[in-house]
């Protein structure tokens, strides 16, 4: 009777739980359970049958495959979801309306303008032209700060989501183990469970142990602990409105025993590693690429204008600061150029003729230095005046005369590839209030003007974006030199040589190479230090960390040649013309010609967004730029793709093993009905042999 009971008990709980998996059949992530039954004896008498334990019918290697593929298929959406919102923003690469097709459309404004110098209406639409593009590249790059400053947004949303998994996962610990303790069905908590982890999976890898005492080990894929011993917490503070120059917080976590450490240490895949990359290294990248063509496009366009003049030339040349003193930013010039004024018929009415060599030059044949520079200068124009304050250039002529400036044909001035004009940025056609040109000629024997004592303090982050070090590093008292400066910088005591070191190219430009494979990661968290005279600070000079990202959105055609078209520079200075007869000419357009042709100049480009320092012209550096963003986008987009069906094998093939099938709980429950009346039968039968026996012994 015992044995017999004992099988109707069991099969009545195995048919219990077929019953709930059959209700079950569509429920999303329910996991089907499964009664294992057991025999069991009293003293060493076979005693019937019970149910051991109801378990949920896991596979440990699927289960762990599927997490994995969750996490990536996170991480990659993510990242392309965002990347393709930036990619977009500069249009069809083949489209008139592209955003890369408006900088042609401003070389044939400048050709067609070339062809009738004398046109208002031609001047007009090429410097409207001109300041379109420049306004949409400072859209594009408000909008990929927006995207940073979204995926950040996103980032402080995925750390909540976090912290309340975590918190539901370890409840539902500690229920699990009550119910295994008291021996009741523990297997509903644990399906809620399992589908609070695969939640969790898509935002950050995490690898699952099961615990002894019932419920699981949740560690992040490098180790952290998250839940099975207490729930940890993880803290972000978002950065708020976000620039190219933004240095955001850490996300740390806090383990149950207390220890605390950045999230980030070994964070391998998930939708927050998917908001890192996209916030701390697509964005940036497409921004600093931008930033240097954008900067590039900008400099050639005023190369040519600062070789040209406007007839009449305008009586102010104001030049752009250029974050130096004068006599530093002098030395280094070799070769000759012009200074001349003009009247309003262009006849040079005074001219002084500049010819550099080195430290030293002559003006009109007056030997002159950097010190003496402007009061010769003055002394030879005859009525004209120069001044630098505040690190710019500024040359006026006397009135009813204008100044136009013309290098020599045979031995140009040049100093970092840039003409005396152009250097200075005396006729510039697009301006920007910081500096934007990081190719300073600064050599180790220049001064750098910065005051001893003053102090710039740098972030060092590791590959996975984890904080390694701050260092602030003290501009160094002596000769005031950049020698002096780099071998503070790059002090492995006091300065940054521990984790890599500044050097300066043969342009002057301060270029960091961080130590390691892969490299550390530098960036300004403040900056105390101010140029004397101009002003700029050490990281605005050299473009250091975000400075270079946020140039794009700064540029804008000259305010007064905006309201004023006939100051557009579109023919060139004749020093050859004899005297009395015009030197300028408004039906000249040989100024224009060469604002036409400068997208076909070689330029020298800076390493950007991890491509390197090339020399090539502007139109193939926007063709590769283009190809790069929509390269990426594509490989973003196939990475989400691959990364999605990967995970949909996955939890397909986890769902064949741990989904209910209604064949197979349709064969269990037509076995446990035969079971249970087999049992049934057997007390039936032995209720009769009791019946037959007391009937006997009447």
């Amino acid at each position: 009777m015992h044995i017999a009971t004992s099988g109707m008990n069991t099969a009545q709980t195995q048919l219990r739980v077929v019953s709930d998996n059959v209700s079950n059949v569509n429920t999303p992530g329910y996991i089907r359970k499964v009664a294992d039954q057991q025999s069991w004896a009293s003293q060493g008498t076979g005693a019937g049958v019970e149910i051991a334990r109801i378990r949920l019918a896991t596979d440990r290697f699927l289960q762990a495959a599927s997490l994995n593929a969750g996490a990536d298929a996170g991480r990659q959406a993510v990242r392309y979801e965002l990347y393709n919102h930036i990619q977009s923003q500069f249009g069809d690469p083949g489209a008139d309306t592209g955003f890369f097709a408006q900088i042609d459309k401003i070389f044939s404004a400048f050709s067609t303008s070339a062809e009738n110098a004398t046109s208002g209406p031609l001047r007009q639409d090429a410097i409207w032209k001109t300041q379109a593009m420049f306004d949409e590249a400072a859209r594009v790059a408000k909008e990929i700060q927006s995207t940073r400053e979204e995926a950040d947004g996103r980032l402080r949303t995925a750390v909540d989501r976090v912290n309340g998994l975590v918190e539901q996962i370890e409840k539902l610990n500690v229920e699990i183990a009550k119910a295994n303790v008291v021996g009741t069905d523990s297997t509903g908590a644990e399906t809620a469970q399992a589908a609070l982890i695969n939640e969790l999976s898509e935002l950050l890898d995490v690898r699952i142990t099961t615990r002894s005492v019932g419920g699981v080990e949740v560690r992040t894929g490098n180790g952290m602990l998250l839940a099975g011993q207490g729930a940890s917490k993880l803290e972000y503070q978002r950065a708020g409105a976000v620039s190219a120059e933004t240095v955001f917080n850490q996300i740390m976590i806090t383990e149950p025993n207390g220890q605390r450490r950045p999230l980030t240490d070994g964070l391998a895949s998930g939708e927050i590693k998917g908001l890192l990359e996209l916030r701390d290294v697509d964005a940036p990248a497409a921004a600093e690429r931008l930033g240097e063509l954008m900067t590039r496009l900008a400099d050639e366009l005023n190369r040519a204008h600062n070789a040209s003049s406007a007839v009449p030339p305008p009586q102010v040349l104001n030049g752009r600061n250029v974050g130096q003193s004068l006599e530093t930013a002098l030395t280094g010039f070799t070769g000759t150029t012009t200074i001349t004024t003009v009247d309003a018929q262009g006849v040079i009415q005074n001219s002084a003729r500049i010819v550099f060599s080195g430290g030293t030059m002559t003006i009109n044949g007056v030997a002159a230095t950097p010190d003496t520079f402007l009061a010769t200068l003055n002394g030879q124009l005859g009525g004209a005046t120069a001044n630098f304050i505040d690190g710019r250039l500024s040359i006026q002529a006397p009135a009813g005369q204008g100044v136009a400036i013309a290098d020599d044909a045979t031995s140009p001035s040049t100093k970092a590839g840039r003409g005396f004009s152009h250097y200075f940025g005396l006729n510039d056609l697009v301006s920007t209030e910081r500096p934007a040109l990081y190719d300073t000629g600064l050599t180790p024997a220049s001064q750098h003007g910065f005051t001893a004592g003053e102090t710039i303090k740098f972030r060092f982050t590791d590959s996975s974006g984890s904080r390694i070090r701050d260092i602030a590093v003290a501009v160094p008292a002596g000769a005031g030199t950049m020698s002096e400066l780099l071998t503070a910088l790059n002090d492995p005591a006091t300065g940054v040589g521990n984790h890599g070191s500044f050097s300066l190219n043969g342009a002057g430009e301060l270029i960091f190479t961080g130590h390691g494979t892969p490299p550390s990661t530098m960036s300004v968290v403040e900056d105390g230090t101010r140029q004397v005279p101009s002003g700029v600070s050490m990281s605005e000079l050299f473009g250091l960390s975000g400075a270079r990202s946020s140039r794009a959105g700064g540029f804008t055609v000259r305010a007064d040649i905006v309201k004023d078209p006939s100051l557009l520079a579109l023919a060139q200075l004749n020093l050859g013309a004899a005297a009395g007869t015009a030197a300028l000419s408004k039906n000249d357009g040989s100024g224009g010609r060469l604002l036409a042709k400068a997208d076909q100049n070689a330029t020298a480009f800076s390493a950007a967004g991890g491509a390197g320092s090339v020399s090539m012209s502007l139109s193939r550096y926007a063709s590769e730029f283009s190809g790069e963003i929509g390269g990426k986008a594509t490989i973003a987009k196939n990475r989400s793709t691959n990364a999605t069906a990967l995970y949909q094998e996955a939890a397909a093939r986890r769902s064949s093993v741990e989904g209910v099938n209604m064949d197979e709980e349709l064969v269990l429950m037509t076995t446990y009905q035969q079971a249970f009346n087999a049992s049934a039968r057997l007390i039936q039968a032995a209720s009769e042999m009791y019946d037959t026996l007391i009937g006997m012994m009447r």
